[in-house]
């Protein structure tokens, strides 16, 4: 019978990825070599190779990875049967929130997927398609009966436009974190610069 792997090796090849990631996101999935993402792990590169075969497994673990945590986001939502205008907020900041710790992945997902083989590059973008589908019935719900209800989908869309380049202008030590800026997003979108608040933190620092 097949021993299954401890805890310590699933947290090893963890940090490999969030190392790589982080390396893929800095310099470029083509510009990275494995001595290099070796060297940030504090690793041997036989070592490395005994958790991952090539750098190519690597990006498609860091993309692969990082849809599957949304599209499981968009699963866990619809358990929880919220309707309307509050599924959409609930939505919005549950993504931001996960953004807030992916923030390499997703910039490797945006700019490396290029380099993924046709195979993994469809099973990544099929899964980027559920999670646009399920913010697309967020809204059409919401709009349903309505004469612009088919824009749904382009609605999703310009949604993501403001959500998925966050990490080029977000900085860990800047005023807004992605806590505050999960609301920011849902009251610019649904109601325009005029229902943004400022948030309390913020406020208070001023």
């Amino acid at each position: 019978m097949a021993r299954g792997r401890s805890a310590s090796y699933q947290g090893q090849r963890e940090m490999i990825l969030a190392q790589a990631a982080q390396l893929f996101a800095r310099r470029g999935y083509s510009a990275t070599s494995m001595n290099e993402v070796a060297q940030a792990c504090g690793l041997s590169k036989a070592t490395l190779y005994h958790y991952y075969r090539d750098k190519y497994s690597l990006l498609v673990s860091i993309a692969d990875d990082h849809v599957s945590r949304l599209a499981a986001l968009i699963d866990d939502e619809e358990a929880k049967h919220l309707q309307g205008e509050a599924r959409l907020r609930h939505l919005i900041r549950r993504i931001v929130e996960e953004y807030a710790d992916a923030q390499n992945a997703h910039r490797v997902l945006t700019e490396d997927v290029k380099f993924l083989e046709e195979a993994d590059r469809q099973r990544v973008l099929d899964k980027e398609r559920l999670v646009v589908a399920g913010f697309a019935q967020a809204l059409a719900e919401m709009r349903k009966g309505t004469a612009s209800e088919q824009m749904a989908k382009p609605l999703t869309m310009l949604l993501f436009g403001m959500i998925n380049w966050m990490f080029t202008w977000m900085k860990p030590e800047g005023q807004l974190d992605y806590d505050a800026m999960g609301p920011i997003v849902a009251d610019l979108f649904l109601g325009g610069v005029g229902e943004v608040k400022l948030p309390v933190a913020a406020g208070r620092d001023g």
